[in-house]
């Protein structure tokens, strides 16, 4: 298993018990023998809004990164990730996205299988940047259909 997998797990971890962590770069960065770039390097990536996360800092002497998981209440969540959709997405993370809405109990699997097919790249003929451009539009409404 690679450190950020070990790194990202022990923050999961943490994130069954409570519903915000907070902690200090320097110190997790110690508990795993890293730098403290690899913990931001996990954290920008696998604790992003589109995976259900809302990571809050403040640098300097008593600074702190806090992750914090959006609740699961169906309407919130949803507009928390219409937020995080932005101008443009690609498949991928409509995906992710998806993923963690089945596992919030949100959508049903047919409905993330449904979602998925209407957005994959095949469905959309456009060419790039256009094509990401209309998924996001196309997803948004969806989302925001379904609340």
């Amino acid at each position: 298993m690679k450190l950020t997998d070990i790194i990202e797990q022990c923050l999961l971890d943490m994130l069954k018990t409570e519903q915000a962590v907070t902690l200090q770069r320097n110190e997790l960065a110690e508990r795993f023998s890293c730098a403290p770039s690899q913990i931001n390097y996990v954290i920008d990536t696998r604790f992003t809004g589109q995976r259900g996360y809302i990571i809050e800092s403040r640098r300097g002497g008593g600074g702190y990164i806090r992750i914090r998981k959006v609740e699961a209440d169906g309407g919130s969540y949803l507009m928390h990730v219409v937020g995080a959709i932005g101008d443009s997405i690609d498949h991928s993370t409509v995906l992710a996205m998806l993923s963690n809405m089945l596992i919030a109990e949100i959508i049903t699997e047919r409905e993330l299988n449904i979602i998925s097919a209407a957005l994959a790249d095949k469905a959309i003929l456009l060419n790039q940047p256009q094509r990401d451009m209309q998924r996001a539009a196309v997803f948004k409404n969806i989302l925001l259909e379904i609340v």
